[in-house]
């Protein structure tokens, strides 16, 4: 378990600016986690998933932007995902670029989504710095105050290991339901 926490507090940072570019949720929590045990700076992990995620949303945006035509073979599997992505920027504006941060399933299809449309790339980057600075701030900050919780959960599962897969397919299911309500056709 230590030569694990060690490679994590040397390759940590890496590893959190690889994950961020495509979301890096999970990846910041567990650095909130290990800067509360004392293993990792949390400022210094705040601000690597802050870049990584700021840059992984404007290159995002950026390919589908002028890839078109390679991005649209990668719609085709996901078009309820991507008209839903429409259908929330057309109701939230700017907001869904806020939003998008915490919401697992639509993190890479909104800017996505984004980028085939008009929107202007300069507003985008500007909505998205402050977002992706908020974001940063709020998951690493609330799973570093909640460090003493996840940790007692944690060996809580640890000691009882079936109740893993028990939450793991309730959150999958939470997930799954929730998009399949939101995608699904409506009958007229």
């Amino acid at each position: 378990m230590e030569d694990m926490l060690g490679n994590l507090t040397t390759y940590g940072y890496i590893a959190i600016f690889l994950y961020s570019l495509g979301g890096g949720f999970i990846a910041l929590m567990a650095a909130g986690v290990l800067a509360y045990a004392g293993k990792m700076d949390l400022t210094t992990a705040m601000a690597v998933a802050f870049v990584a995620n700021f840059i992984g949303d404007n290159l995002l945006f950026y390919m589908s932007r002028y890839q078109k035509s390679d991005m649209m073979a990668y719609f085709k599997s996901h078009r309820r995902k991507l008209a839903l992505s429409h259908v929330l920027m057309k109701k939230h504006g700017d907001w869904v670029i806020f939003l998008q941060k915490y919401v697992y399933g639509i993190k890479t299809l909104i800017p996505l989504a984004i980028g085939l449309t008009k929107y202007d790339f300069k507003r985008f980057a500007i909505i998205n710095l402050a977002a992706s600075a908020i974001w940063a701030v709020v998951v690493g900050g609330a799973s570093f105050y909640a460090g003493s919780a996840i940790m007692s959960a944690y060996d809580i599962i640890a000691q009882k290991p079936y109740y893993a897969p028990i939450i793991l397919i309730t959150i999958i299911g939470i997930i799954w339901f929730y998009f399949s309500f939101a995608t699904r056709k409506k009958t007229r």
